[in-house]
């Protein structure tokens, strides 16, 4: 359910602009991506757990506040975003 440190990095290193860069829009909606995978996946066993249910709406309200953030601030980065992680807009 929960994002491994490993794959955290990876995904850091992927979708960095700098070296270092661990803040940028693009890193922060590539890990909450993984996290709301993770938790999709979780709700295919476990229909009831709503408690979890909350966090993955909180999550999915985070990444689209990013989102709408890089589309208001370049339009091409956006799209390439968008379609690195594969999201429909």
């Amino acid at each position: 359910m929960t994002i491994t440190a490993e794959r955290k990095q990876e995904l850091i290193k992927e979708y960095a602009i700098a070296a270092g860069d661990t803040g940028s829009p693009e890193v922060q909606v590539a890990v909450l991506s993984e996290r709301i995978t993770n938790l999709t996946e979780h709700f295919k066993t476990h229909v009831k757990d709503n408690h979890s249910r909350r966090g993955l709406i909180k999550l999915v309200s985070q990444r689209r506040r990013l989102l709408d953030y890089v589309k208001a601030s370049d339009q091409k980065r956006y799209d390439a975003l968008i379609s690195r992680l594969g999201l429909r807009r």
